[in-house]
């Protein structure tokens, strides 16, 4: 299960994040992750609660922004947010696609006190 390791890499990137602004708790975390990430959210969720414990995150609340996929056809410059993962443009039916969101995860903002 990754979704530990990536928790790992969360919380240092907080505690780092919390040290340069010279802040003693994180109140708030919010990540975006991609349909295509790789990261089950829910697996996400209970690392993050269950690693946070006794960390700059203890207690804080943790948001996570599911990000469908989105794509922009080659040929009609269509950009179109999938629903289901079939990669061909909703508009001219094209499999010349290119995936422009959803394949990333991000941690988007902290708030510190």
């Amino acid at each position: 299960m990754h979704e530990y390791s990536i928790v790992q890499s969360l919380l240092e990137s907080c505690e780092e994040h919390a040290r340069e602004n010279e802040a003693t708790k994180v109140t708030k975390v919010i990540v975006k992750i991609g349909a295509l990430s790789g990261v089950e959210p829910d697996l996400l969720q209970t690392a993050f609660d269950t690693f946070k414990e006794k960390t700059v995150c203890d207690g804080c609340e943790f948001i996570i922004n599911y990000q469908k996929v989105v794509i922009e056809c080659l040929d009609c410059k269509e950009q179109s947010t999938l629903e289901k993962n079939e990669f061909t443009c909703p508009k001219c039916d094209s499999y010349s696609t290119k995936v422009i969101d959803g394949e990333d995860m991000f941690l988007m903002s902290l708030e510190l006190s």
